[in-house]
């Protein structure tokens, strides 16, 4: 028998395992997401573009770029927490057709009245109803897929039809724009810039912020990604299904009436076809930055580069003077990429 003793104030021999279980750093953290990805092919596109089009970097277009993208991205970044529980929102666009117009249409009748005597009461009032009309259609929507058990999809395109309606049956098709005497601030805050970047894009990365904080520091994120991955688990654990599922229906409708109302300081106006169609666009902004429709996956940073990611192909498309009308080929085109290379990810990771 082979003798294992070892000299007398020798190192015990040991086995190195560091290197077992250890995978590429670009395989872990965030360079494993799609997010990751689509940040790289985002880049690339930008460079590209700069090369083909040398009016893609100058400073107006880089401005109606950023101004654009902000819009889209504020309501992607509420509808991701929608999408992150495993549900959908399909009345944003809408949602901000009605609260723009709310705004405007308040704004105008205290004009002139006792109100508006006292400085920003007037706008307070009007921004809070533009909001408050916006809470409202988050709340029903909440209630009705949450407490009654409506299915998600069916219930919010029964809202965008009637949201919509509501919009064209108050203005009768006509835009309504601000007036009274702060509308030169109200201009000011939602289509001014601050050190030459426009005031929505500062807005956008501020609830980007926020958002990021509330899903991955607070009990409420928590919660939200509990119920995307297992609702009947999370409700077993003590999670209030009902309340957060409200809660996420509201935000999703906060985030559109505030970019509606944003909107209508960069038209002038608040028209009632304002952001049609635009819930596909939001849909696959989120998608396509790494939100998982199933449920349990999704974040602040996907939702604002795949907003600009298609921003940034629509804009190319314009100066290469391609028919607008591809653009919606291209997003569909663009959802079901994202999906497939979502899926072979997935594939390509899982043991």
């Amino acid at each position: 028998m082979s003798d294992i003793s070892q000299a007398p104030g020798a190192k015990p021999e040991t086995t190195d395992f560091s290197n077992v279980g250890r995978t590429a750093w670009w395989r872990r953290g965030f360079f494993a997401s799609q997010t990751a990805y689509v940040a790289a092919a985002l880049i690339v596109i930008m460079i590209v573009m700069s090369l083909l089009s040398s009016a893609f970097l100058s400073p107006g277009n880089l401005a109606n770029v950023a101004k654009n993208f902000s819009f889209v991205g504020i309501v992607t970044l509420g509808v991701t927490f929608v999408i992150v529980t495993g549900g959908i929102d399909l009345s944003v666009g809408s949602t901000m057709a009605l609260a723009a117009i709310t705004c405007a249409i308040v704004m105008q009748a205290v004009s002139g009245t006792a109100i508006d005597t006292i400085s920003l009461v007037g706008m307070i009032v009007s921004l809070g109803a533009g909001l408050g009309v916006a809470l409202l259609i988050g709340l029903v929507n909440g209630l009705l897929i949450a407490r009654i058990g409506l299915s998600p999809f069916v219930t919010t395109l029964g809202m965008l039809s009637i949201v919509r309606g509501l919009a064209y049956a108050v203005t009768e098709g006509r835009g309504q724009a601000p007036t009274g005497p702060d509308v030169d601030l109200f201009y000011g805050l939602t289509d001014g810039n601050i050190a030459g970047i426009p005031v929505a894009v500062i807005y956008l990365l501020v609830l980007a912020a926020i958002m990021g904080v509330v899903l991955h520091h607070t009990a409420f994120g928590r919660h939200v990604f509990a119920l995307g991955g297992n609702e009947k688990a999370a409700a077993l654990t003590g999670v209030a299904v009902e309340r957060v599922k409200v809660a996420v229906y509201i935000l999703s409708a906060l985030s559109a009436g505030f970019a509606g109302i944003l909107m209508v300081g960069w038209l002038g106006s608040a028209p009632a076809n304002l952001a049609t169609g635009y819930e596909l666009t939001i849909i696959a902004a989120a998608v396509i930055g790494g939100a998982n429709l199933t449920g349990g996956v999704g974040g602040p940073a996907g939702a604002v580069i795949g907003a600009l990611l298609i921003e940034v192909i629509r804009n190319g498309l314009v100066l290469a003077g391609i028919n607008a009308y591809w653009q919606i080929v291209l997003v569909g085109g663009i959802i079901i990429l994202a999906v497939l290379v979502d899926r072979m990810r997935t594939m390509r990771m899982t043991p």
